[in-house]
């Protein structure tokens, strides 16, 4: 456990020193918010509610997606990473510190979010329901995660740079985070529920408010786990393999 804090403290010592990263992980959402929901939703207390759920999917899947698929990449560029992976701690306290810190960027990206939905919209969640939220916060960040490392180990750091924005956005629109439940176009209303966003936002909007999630988004959720775990751990060794053939 300490090693995985000392790494976690690493990592985020890192971002820091660049404030921008912090800053563009919570710019896109913030501004979707004010451009999409804002606007549209400010007086409506249960739209704007799932709406600002919706964007904070959007946030997480943004600080995820953007950290892990650029940050590990431009990591495998440098000397440094390369001898960590020599040490005799093994990868856990990496993999579980990198962890550490993407989820306490993850949250520090969701404030401008949740502030402008305070405060510039309707939107009202019980105490309860906040707590549910940040724990789902957590569990919905897994499959971005795994696609940012799968990204990451697979690319270098100027392709996986292109291809996390040419993933990014598919996915917010194709799964409906930019409108409210049942309100996206057919075509999007058709394919959403197979996109890992769409099961994400529903989990959030359950969270927040009286939603009934879609079996089939949820079942196609775990099956984009799996499947994006196995990516990224494939991802891994066939790099692990090239660095130490």
């Amino acid at each position: 456990m300490q090693l995985t804090l000392v790494h976690a403290r690493y990592q985020l010592l890192e971002i820091i020193r660049i404030p921008v990263a912090v800053v563009g992980s919570a710019f896109f959402p913030a501004a979707a918010m004010i451009f999409f929901v804002v606007p549209f939703a400010r007086d409506d207390a249960v739209g704007a509610t799932f709406a600002t759920a919706s964007m904070v999917t959007f946030s997480v899947m943004s600080a995820n997606v953007f950290q892990y698929g650029v940050g590990v990449a431009e990591d495998r560029d440098h000397p440094w990473n390369p001898y960590t992976r020599t040490l005799p701690a093994g990868p856990a306290p990496r993999f579980a510190g990198r962890v550490l810190a993407g989820l306490a960027l993850t949250y520090l990206s969701l404030l401008p979010v949740v502030i402008i939905g305070a405060t510039l919209t309707a939107a009202r969640v019980t105490p309860a329901a906040f707590l549910l939220t940040a724990v789902t916060v957590a569990v919905i960040s897994v499959p971005f995660t795994l696609l940012g490392l799968a990204i990451g180990y697979s690319l270098p750091s100027k392709a996986a740079i292109v291809v996390a924005q040419v993933v990014f956005l598919p996915l917010a629109f194709g799964g409906g985070l930019l409108s409210a439940p049942g309100d996206a176009p057919g075509f999007i209303e058709t394919i959403a529920p197979f996109l890992p966003t769409r099961g994400a936002a529903e989990l959030m909007w359950s969270a927040v408010g009286d939603y009934t999630v879609d079996p089939l988004a949820m079942i196609m959720l775990g099956v984009w786990v799996v499947l994006l775990a196995a990516l990224a751990a494939w991802a891994y060794r066939r790099d692990e393999g090239r660095r130490f053939s």
